[in-house]
């Protein structure tokens, strides 16, 4: 058993996962209706279901590397997605298991400081022509992973201290934007979108 399903019963205890997802999908609320959104490292689906709240998305593959993660997700789904349009999968996020060139929307909340730069090289495979990725990152000053977690935070990604920071992180996308959020309880998240060459 990983950290991960060690946390996954627990997981939804801690909100400000749920905030960042919600957020983070919100922010694309005017874009086009997308085919296919693609969650990465979905978690319990926070980002998934919101996909299909927030977005309206006709499919939504949502992939995680902890079977318990996904069990949790699945159950959630009874109530969130009664009508099944999202696809659960236990599998690695990278590289992701679809097509390339298949995805509208690539999202990614709260979990891309562990995937690192291989995560955002492959959804430039994994984007149709144009579209979109959104992510989080963690602020960097307060950023402070437990023991089980530290040791799996990827090393060939900055964590930002600034919303330019943030932005910059976004290699080899066009028209990057990134926001700061902030919880009531003083966690900082960023939250980024950009866009796939055309």
């Amino acid at each position: 058993m990983n950290v991960f399903d060690e946390i996954a019963t627990h997981y939804d205890d801690d909100l400000f996962h749920q905030v960042v997802a919600e957020k983070l999908v919100a922010g694309l609320a005017d874009a086009p209706t997308p085919d296919l959104v693609v969650d990465i490292a979905t978690g319990t689906g926070a980002a998934a279901f919101a996909a299909l709240q927030h977005l309206g998305a006709r499919d939504v593959v949502a992939v995680d590397l902890s079977a318990g993660m996904i069990a949790r997700a699945l159950e959630k789904a009874a109530v969130q997605d009664p009508e099944g349009k999202i696809r659960w999968q236990v599998a690695p996020a990278v590289p992701a298991p679809v097509p390339d060139a298949s995805a509208d929307l690539v999202v990614c909340a709260s979990s891309l400081h562990f995937l690192g730069n291989a995560a955002l090289k492959d959804w430039l495979r994994v984007l149709r022509p144009s579209g979109t990725i959104a992510f989080s990152l963690p602020l960097a000053t307060t950023f402070t992973p437990s023991s089980a977690f530290a040791p799996l935070v990827a090393t060939d990604l900055a964590l930002p201290t600034t919303v330019a920071e943030a932005a910059a992180v976004a290699t080899g996308y066009l028209n990057p934007v990134a926001h700061r959020i902030e919880a009531s309880s003083g966690r900082v998240a960023f939250l980024v979108y950009a866009t796939a060459p055309a």
